[in-house]
Parts: C-alpha cells; structure tokens; sequence
C-alpha cells in the first residue's frame, strides 16, 4: 500500500537479468510481469512514472561460458542481451529504456561511483591470500578451480561448492585442487582489494529498515533482519579478474569493480543513458519514489548492499520498498498497491 508521502513520481527498477542465457517464465512471473502490470496503472492513472530495465553483463560465469565456448566475453553478453531485449519486447513489457552494464554510459557512471567512496575513505583497503594460477599468470576465481569436495570425496567440486553434496566450500578446502585454464596446481598468492565496511552501516540499518521499513513485506523484513541480527561482514568490491570494469585506482592492474557492486549501479547508467540531462531528478530528488521490483534471491543485495552503496556516495534516494516474492504473492501486493485488495501487509 502507498504511504503518505509526498511523492512526485516513481522510479521502478526491475532486476537485470545476467547475460549468459536466455531469460525463463519464472523470471517473467515473478519480477518482470507484476512490475509492468504496475507501471501500467500508474501510466493509466497519468502519474509520472519511469520502468527501468537492463541487461547484467560482467562476472565470471561470463567468462566460464565464453572460454567453453572459444570465443570473447563480449561475444557472449551481445548475444544473449539481444535475445532478452527481444524476448521482454515480444512479451510486451514496457521498459522506458533497456540498457546494459557494458555501455560506456555505465563504465563512466559505476567508475564515478567507486572513485567517490574512494576518494572520501569508504572503503577499507585488506590484503589476502588467494590462489594464482602459475602457468597461465592470473589469479583464479572460485569456479576456475576445480579439487576434490573433503565432505563427500567427489573429485569435480569447485572451489565455492560441491555440486554432488550440496555443500558450501572455500577454495582453499579443496583437497588437490587444479586450475581449470591450465590444468596446473594453484599456489597462494597475496592480492590486494577493496571492501565496503557492511558493518559500519549496521546500526543505520537497523534504525532504516528494521524501525522505518516495517511495512516491508515479511520475507523481505525477515531476511533482513536476520542480515542484520547476524552481524554485517565487509565485502569486497574489487576482484582479479579480466573481464568487468576495471578499478579506476593507480596501482589496480588486472583488477576490476567486483559484478555485485557494478550491477546496482545499471539502473542508475540505464536511467542517465535515457535521460542524460535529467536523471538526478529520477534519483536525487526526495520527491521520487523508488521500487526495486526483484525476485526473492536478490534480497539482500537491494535491502541492505546497495542501500549501504547509496548511503555512503550520500546524494541519492533509497528504496521505498522492494518487493520480491513468487508470482501469486507479486500479484497480492500490486492489487493491494492499486486499491483491488482489501487491507493486507505487503
């Protein structure tokens, strides 16, 4: 149900879908439809609204499908990005614009942001120990390394879980492990990176959400909570990797922005890819009502990673609500949104 607020207009974001495959129907039901159902009572009501959607286009299952493949990267996020356009357009969802986080609009915008929260000492600088592939010179992300899982003996685990077992490893776990780009033995190597203190927002979160958002949905409040109630860890949001947007800091070679903090950031470069002269209203004005729109496994990143990301660049609005659900409980909350449904908690 809409608060009291004095509210302008609205800002719908939908979460961007990742690039290397096609979109499917529980993507459409649970984030993609319901949003556009509700964008389209408001475009009916004559209220100022703008549906932002988008393409997800770094990390490295990118990177894993195009070596598989023997082609680039970017061969695969051109690819898989226009049969996703194509599918929301057949589909007829409404987007205002569908970008993507490879446009130079967005390079630019996620650069600017990181180089802010760096210039002003958001980040916290920590050096550590990972594995670094010697023969072909890089430093190996989880999934690059491949060893035997040390709770069930199945000799095809990855270094961040065992598919056979189900169980949640660190690479370092992984007993005789091997680099699945050269087949040799990695060795551990110190690396520097950047983390955004989660926990230096803790107390803020607790007062934003837990006493200012209790009107959340109760997956959404809950899973929160318990974030929270567990205590916020610092992450990273760098990575050695040669695919992304490289780290705009001297010194940062062969470093790129980590893919959960580049990603956010695509719908505010999808909005000033639109709007290049008026974006900040979209995003800057307290008059703007933002919804993230997102399916039930992004919760934490648009509840608590992203805001956090906001609240330390300090010009920008934060979600109004998020809702993130499975299909039947999306459409509770719009009809609840549009007055169809009697008084519900959303």
């Amino acid at each position: 149900m809409e608060k009291q607020n004095n509210f302008k207009r609205t800002l719908v974001t939908s979460a961007l879908p990742y690039a290397n495959g096609p979109v499917h129907i529980g993507h459409l039901a649970g984030v993609y439809i319901p949003a556009d159902i509700y964008v389209r009572y408001k475009r009916l009501n004559n209220e100022e609204v703008l549906f932002i959607g988008g393409s997800d286009e770094h990390g490295v299952p990118i990177s894993i499908k195009a070596k598989k493949e023997g082609v680039t990267p970017q061969q695969i996020v051109d690819r898989y990005h226009e049969l996703i356009k194509k599918s929301f357009h057949e589909l007829g969802i409404s987007f205002d614009v569908y970008g993507r986080t490879t446009s130079s609009t967005h390079n630019q915008v996620a650069s600017d942001f990181f180089r802010k929260l760096y210039d002003e000492g958001k980040f916290v600088e920590q050096v550590s120990e990972q594995y670094y592939d010697p023969e072909a010179k890089m430093f190996l992300a989880d999934r690059y390394i491949v060893g035997t899982c040390p709770r069930c003996g199945n000799e095809n685990a990855y270094g961040d879980q065992c598919e056979a077992c189900g169980s949640s490893l660190n690479a370092t776990d992984l007993i005789n492990p091997h680099s699945t780009i050269s087949g040799a033995k990695p060795i551990l190597k110190e690396t520097k990176h950047w983390f955004l203190p989660l926990n230096a927002y803790e107390p803020w979160l607790k007062e934003w959400i837990l006493q200012g958002h209790t009107e959340w949905k109760h997956n959404v409040y809950g899973q929160c909570k318990s974030w929270i109630d567990g205590g916020l860890q610092p992450r990273a949001v760098s990575r050695d990797l040669d695919w992304g947007i490289p780290v705009p800091v001297e010194g940062a070679e062969g470093k790129v922005l980590y893919v959960w903090f580049d990603a956010p950031i695509g719908y505010i470069s999808n909005t000033k890819e639109l709007l290049p002269e008026s974006w900040e209203t979209w995003w800057k004005s307290p008059s703007t009502r933002l919804i993230h729109f997102i399916g039930k496994d992004n919760i934490v990143f648009h509840c608590i990673v992203f805001p956090a990301m906001l609240k330390a660049e300090g010009s920008f609005i934060l979600p109004d609500n998020v809702p993130a659900n499975e299909f039947s409980k999306e459409i509770k909350y719009l009809l609840a949104e549009i007055g169809l449904f009697g008084c519900m908690s959303i």
